[in-house]
């Protein structure tokens, strides 16, 4: 079965993975991972036991729904592709904006509701404006892959096989599950100077404030003997803050589309950012 991001999402890891694996550890008991987004790193892991958050509740919605509910929201996604025309996109992505009808959709109608503007809108962005309410237009694709039956299905079957807590909540909280034989990744909204980086999956965004807290939560975590990687971007503002020497910090290149500034597009630096000493390779 097949197992991979059922959806596009803005900072995912696909392309880095190759980096990502030198610093996995050989071996842990639990996974831990704060700022799920489309679960790349946990897709090509696969833990056997995982606990997984993103504070974006209609992202979480789309987990529990393959989780629970795989083919009638099959179903959905193939009414969808079949009725897929830029007049129906805009009438779907309108839903959100009368409370009265957004309530009368099913948890799984909300979910397939995601994935089809995910896989129809531009760029395959998942942005919300101040109000909280999905604002990409349409994408003009010609065949958007808006039903991956395949992909479903195989992660409706690992998340049956394995154990695997998903949350909707504060990073921070999720983070605290861990313990010193578990693995943390943590892959938040990506920082950048001049505010150029996508971070629109919330209407509050994710600010410095944050960034300092979530360096906070990661000294916590390695007082505590808890294995820690942190992706971000490559900015004065966070080589900073984790100059601490319990930190060592990797330069990796990445190919970014997603990006307000067309500077910040293309081939860019980013930083990888552990807590122990040695990177390991972890057997595949």
């Amino acid at each position: 079965m097949s197992v991979k991001p059922y959806l596009k999402w803005a900072g995912g890891k696909r392309q880095l993975l190759p980096e990502i694996r030198k610093y996995i550890p050989a071996s842990f008991d639990l996974y831990v991972e704060p700022f799920v987004g489309a679960g790349a790193v946990l897709f090509d892991l696969q833990p056997g036991r995982a606990v997984i958050n993103d504070a974006n509740r209609q992202l979480i919605m789309t987990y529990e729904v393959i989780r629970d509910d795989v083919e009638t929201l099959i179903a959905a996604l193939k009414e969808h592709a079949a009725k897929n025309t830029k007049e129906y996109y805009y009438t779907v992505r309108e839903q959100d904006r009368d409370s009265a009808v957004f309530g009368r959709l099913s948890k799984t109608e909300k979910a397939a509701r995601l994935i089809y503007l995910n896989k129809t809108c531009f760029n395959g962005l998942y942005r919300v404006n101040s109000q909280g309410l999905f604002n990409v237009p349409y994408g003009r694709y010609k065949n958007p892959a808006i039903c991956e039956e395949e992909t479903l299905r195989g992660i409706h079957e690992y998340f049956r096989n394995n154990e695997v807590v998903i949350l909707n909540g504060d990073f921070a909280k999720a983070a605290r599950m861990a313990t010193p034989d578990s693995f943390v990744y943590f892959d938040p909204p990506y920082h950048s100077a001049d505010n150029s980086n996508f971070t629109g999956y919330q209407a509050d965004g994710f600010p410095e404030a944050e960034q300092l807290r979530l360096r906070d939560v990661m000294k916590e975590l390695t007082d505590q003997g808890v294995k820690c990687l942190l992706s971000n971007s490559d900015t004065e503002f966070i080589r900073k803050i984790y100059k601490d020497k319990a930190f060592r910090v990797e330069t990796v290149t990445a190919s970014r589309t997603i990006n307000s500034n067309t500077a910040g597009r293309g081939k860019v630096n980013e930083v990888l950012i552990r807590n122990w000493k040695a990177g390991r390779k972890r057997a595949r």
